[in-house]
């Protein structure tokens, strides 16, 4: 048995689940399921599947009609139902996609007061160690002098 393969008793598991042709010798399916497992595991090409798999032909083969049968959508639900009846899934640790995306808090029509958003940006502020950026829309209204015909913005004439 090389590093990674099924164990006696995780093939035991799953051995009862994996659909076999009505016809025909019936192959190795725990050298295919193992040569499966390898190659998702290294992500390797089909075409490098060391020797003691078999032909790698073989193992896409048997690989394919278990994707087309759903078997391993099967395999799953079966190996997690008999976990649950023997009281050791926990799924509370099962995790699809660890990846975060975070949306800005109107894309989901969060309403805040004012003060509990000023309140919350400065926490996230305080908390990315930067500053605050000042969001306010007052603008002053300095007088700036107007430009005479001809002439500059002090008042002089043309020169």
């Amino acid at each position: 048995m090389a590093r990674g393969d099924l164990t006696d008793e995780q093939w035991a598991l799953i051995e009862p689940h994996l659909p076999i042709a009505a016809v025909g010798p019936i192959p190795d399916l725990r050298k295919h399921f193992n040569a499966v497992m390898w190659r998702f595991r290294t992500d390797s090409p089909w075409r490098d599947l060391p020797p003691e798999f078999g032909p790698w032909q073989s193992a896409y083969d048997r690989f394919r009609i278990w994707a087309r049968q759903g078997a391993f959508q099967y395999l799953l639900e079966a190996v997690i139902g008999e976990a649950a009846a023997r009281g050791q899934a926990d799924l509370g640790l099962v995790s699809v996609d660890s990846a975060t995306a975070r949306a800005h808090h109107h894309a989901a029509g969060m309403a805040l007061a004012p003060e509990q958003m000023a309140a919350l940006e400065a926490a996230a502020a305080s908390e990315k160690g930067g500053t605050q950026r000042d969001n306010s829309r007052t603008t002053t209204n300095a007088t700036t002098p107007a430009l005479s015909a001809g002439g500059s913005a002090d008042g002089a004439g043309p020169a």
